[in-house]
């Protein structure tokens, strides 16, 4: 996808998610993420948008940590978290296309991968907010779940901090029934290795529209709410070690 949709995106979902927190009250349990309130959900969002617009509106080379300040009282945390937001997008749509940043993924240029990275980040957690308001998910766009699942599975599960690892060999496969793209994954005791293509037999394959399977990968829908064959040990296994 081109950087200036996927600044937009960040721009939609962060409105979004700052209206849907707002509704849900920042005390309400977050039944996606089981162990947060909306304020949790808030405090960690703000704090990675500040932690993203400053290594794009900074420059930064090198890596730096998320601030651990103490987030605002409650009564601010709506109206904080929409200034931190606004600052990212500020920040993403005036920063020089050719920036020099640290990343710590592989891709065309510093700013489309922060640009990338900060749009699901905000997607998945929207998606965080509507639970704890109650609400039905608000659809996600194929192209851009598709584009999410081949950041998570080719991108940051090709990092050594993936938990993604068996003592033997695995192949889980994800298919998007909506669309010709469907993933493979080699899991063992190292890196997991992810291809699209849908080569050789799978131990467990997922399969289902690419919105659902985006959000299913992400642990936002329970596998049983797509098709699954195979072996189902693999998709608690994805439950535990698959998050991100």
């Amino acid at each position: 996808m081109e950087t200036a949709e996927l600044i937009e995106i960040v721009d939609r979902e962060g409105r979004l998610l700052a209206d849907t927190a707002a509704k849900a009250g920042v005390d309400a349990p977050v039944p996606t993420c089981p162990d947060w309130r909306v304020r949790d959900l808030l405090s960690h969002l703000g704090r990675v948008h500040s932690w993203a617009a400053r290594f794009v509106g900074e420059g930064l080379t090198d890596p730096v940590r998320p601030s651990v300040e103490p987030a605002p009282a409650d009564a601010e945390l709506v109206p904080w978290y929409r200034e931190t937001h606004r600052r990212l997008v500020e920040t993403l749509t005036e920063a020089d296309p050719e920036v020099e940043c640290f990343t710590f993924l592989p891709g065309p240029a510093p700013l489309a991968f922060w640009a990338r990275r900060q749009a699901h980040e905000t997607a998945i957690h929207r998606v965080d907010a509507e639970s704890a308001a109650g609400m039905d998910f608000t659809p996600v766009d194929p192209a851009f779940a598709a584009d999410g699942i081949d950041e998570l599975l080719s991108g940051l599960h090709s990092l050594e901090r993936s938990r993604l690892r068996t003592d033997t060999p695995r192949t889980l496969r994800f298919r998007a029934t909506d669309q010709d793209a469907v993933w493979t994954v080699w899991v063992s005791d190292g890196v997991p290795r992810t291809e699209r293509n849908d080569d050789g037999v799978a131990d467990y394959e997922l399969s289902g529209p690419v919105a659902d399977l985006y959000l299913a990968l992400w642990n936002r829908l329970p596998h049983s709410a797509l098709s699954g064959k195979g072996d189902l040990e693999l998709a608690a296994l994805w439950r535990e070690r698959g998050a991100i």
